[in-house]
């Protein structure tokens, strides 16, 4: 088993914070949970980026935690990324729709 293999998956649900509000820790897991928390954002069609560093950092924090200013940066950057992905699939959808095929 390499050293790769026996890492445990880790994987954090970040919530964005309304209007002024913190974005906070939503759901945290290491192996089989971060396997499930993985599986349910696929399933749902939610943007996952793999980032070890932030993902470790974050799994330390408890639920409902507010992300720290530490971290702010790099989940600004993936929030940035996801609604650019969100727009850019609903741009294609509703072209897909003013011209069938």
């Amino acid at each position: 088993m390499s050293e790769a293999d026996s890492t445990p998956t880790l994987a954090v649900a970040i919530k964005a914070g309304a209007d002024a509000a913190p974005d906070t820790i939503i759901a945290s897991g290491r192996g089989a949970l971060a396997e499930q928390i993985l599986h349910l954002a696929f399933a749902h069609n939610v943007k996952v980026r793999q980032d070890a560093d932030l993902a470790t950092l974050l799994t330390a924090l408890d639920l409902d935690t507010p992300i720290p200013a530490e971290a702010l940066l790099a989940v600004a950057d993936i929030l940035a990324r996801v609604f650019a992905a969100n727009a850019a699939t609903k741009d294609a959808a509703a072209t897909k729709e003013e011209n069938p095929p």
